[in-house]
C-alpha cells in the first residue's frame, strides 16, 4: 500500500475516514485535506480508474489489520501427519500397541500415516503387508477416513488415515 507522498498519480477518487465519497480530485489537494485532519492518504484500490484513496489513520489501520491476522491464525488448527511404522509379520501385542498410538494421534486431530516396512524377501509377500494395513483401517473405521489408500512406495507400503469430522448433532429438543 502506498501512503501520502508515495502516491504519484495525478488524480484520485477520495473517500473520507467515515467512508463518505469526496469525489475525484488532484492528489495534492487530497493530501492537503488529509493533513488538515491530521490523517494519512492511503491508496486502497490502485487498480481502479482512477485509483481509490482513503483518508485514515494508517498506523491505527495497520494495527487493526495485524490484530485480525493474529486472531485468524489462532483459529487455525494445524494438522500434522504422525507416522506409525509396522512390519508385515508383526506380533499381536506389538500391533495393539501401535494401534493404540495411532488412535491417540487421531483423537488429537492429526492425520496418521501407517507404514509397512519390507526387508529383503518380504517384498514377495506384499499381501501380508496389505492385510496388516486393512486390519488397522478396520479397527479404526469408526474414527477415521482413508485419505490415501494402500500404495507401495519403494520398500514401504503406506496408507494415510484422517480423523473423521464430528457428526452434526440432531436438531430439536433431543439430547
Amino acid at each position: 500500500m502506498r501512503i501520502n507522498e508515495e502516491i504519484h498519480i495525478r488524480e484520485v477518487r477520495v473517500t473520507s475516514a467515515t467512508g463518505e465519497q469526496l469525489g475525484i480530485m488532484q492528489t495534492r489537494d487530497a493530501l492537503r485535506l488529509a493533513e488538515e485532519q491530521h490523517l494519512d492518504l492511503v491508496e486502497v484500490a490502485p487498480k481502479a480508474k482512477p485509483p481509490v484513496c482513503r483518508i485514515m489513520d494508517f498506523g491505527k489501520y495497520r494495527y487493526e489489520q495485524q490484530k485480525r491476522e493474529k486472531e485468524a491464525k489462532k483459529k487455525q488448527k494445524v494438522i500434522t501427519i504422525k507416522e506409525v511404522k509396522l512390519r508385515p509379520n508383526i506380533e499381536q501385542h506389538d500391533f495393539d500397541v501401535k494401534l493404540k498410538n495411532a488412535l491417540r494421534f487421531v483423537e488429537e486431530g492429526n492425520k496418521v500415516k501407517v507404514t509397512i516396512m519390507f526387508r529383503g524377501r518380504e517384498m514377495s509377500h506384499q499381501d501380508l503387508g496389505r492385510d496388516v494395513l486393512h486390519r488397522v483401517a478396520e479397527r479404526l473405521k469408526d474414527l477415521v477416513l482413508i485419505e490415501r489408500d494402500v500404495k507401495l512406495e519403494g520398500k514401504n507400503m503406506i496408507m494415510i488415515l484422517a480423523p473423521r469430522p464430528p457428526k452434526a448433532k440432531p436438531k430439536g429438543g433431543e439430547s
